[in-house]
């Protein structure tokens, strides 16, 4: 790292597996104000790990435990006053990186602070759709913060109240479309199996309200007509992922009560009533 004097009191703190691809882009931007950078790393077998290393970075090899599991092992592993958690993804910009220089540099105001996400899609950034997106990100050691153990969509808990930085973290989310649909699928299947561990049924509205609200959520009220093609196909996602949600769920619910019934489920290649 460069320009020792200028670091801060802050942990950059990463879980990764295989992101030789884009783990330099996201430390590369982080390097001068960070005096650590932590990587929980679930034995990759690229060059994830060297890459890490050649920015600093202390690279911990961990099995996969789950989203808020592995980023609360991660968590306890920083040593700073301050914890920034980052994604493999996600590249703080230098209106960030300025933003962040100047409130750990002064008094303690807050102790967390929420920052906005900006997705870059299909060779461009949004403008409307998926903003603003706030996440807590930035944290001290005085608000005790930890993670929750959720599959999907663990959360940053801590006590104190909450401030705002200015600029952005930039999100690589998606390289091409066909990976958006790929992680919408995925993480509609994480969805439905946190909803069956919770013991929620299926209602025959779930296949219809859920999907039309999300569409609606996505391209009138976030305005992602504005982003055009783009605006359309991310509200078109929000069908496919609340449709196959419940649609998971319901096959999951589905097996569970014909193992109740110590039934199995019909074969399609041997239907009820047919001949054997």
């Amino acid at each position: 790292m460069n320009n020792t004097n200028a670091r801060l009191p802050l942990s950059v703190a990463l879980i990764a597996y295989n992101e030789a691809h884009r783990i330099g882009s996201t430390l590369r931007a982080v390097e001068s104000i960070a005096s650590e950078i932590i990587v929980v790393d679930s034995h990759s077998t690229d060059a994830t790990r060297s890459i890490a290393e050649e920015y600093g970075a202390q690279v911990y090899e961990e099995d996969w435990k789950g989203y808020g599991k592995q980023k609360q092992s991660l968590l306890e592993k920083c040593t700073q006053e301050w914890i920034l958690f980052l994604d493999c993804d996600e590249v703080v910009s230098p209106a960030l990186c300025s933003s962040i220089r100047t409130a750990l540099s002064a008094p303690l105001r807050h102790p967390a602070y929420r920052i906005n996400m900006r997705t870059f899609y299909a060779g461009k950034f949004l403008n409307h759709v998926w903003q603003p997106d706030w996440h807590i990100r930035l944290v001290h050691r005085s608000a005790q913060p930890h993670w929750t153990s959720d599959v999907v969509h663990e959360k940053l808990v801590f006590s104190g109240d909450v401030g705002s930085l200015t600029g952005d973290i930039w999100h690589y989310s998606y390289p091409n479309i066909a990976e958006h649909f790929r992680k919408t699928i995925h993480y509609a299947r994480l969805g439905a199996e946190l909803n069956y561990a919770r013991g929620k049924k299926v209602q025959w509205y779930n296949f219809v309200l859920n999907p039309l609200a999300g569409f609606v959520r996505r391209y009138i009220l976030e305005r992602g007509f504005l982003d055009g093609t783009r605006g359309l196909i991310i509200a078109m996602s929000a069908i496919l992922y609340f449709f196959l949600k419940y649609a998971f769920l319901w096959e999951m619910n589905y097996a569970t009560q014909a193992q109740e019934n110590n039934t199995e489920p019909a074969n399609k290649n041997n239907p009820p009533n047919s001949a054997s």
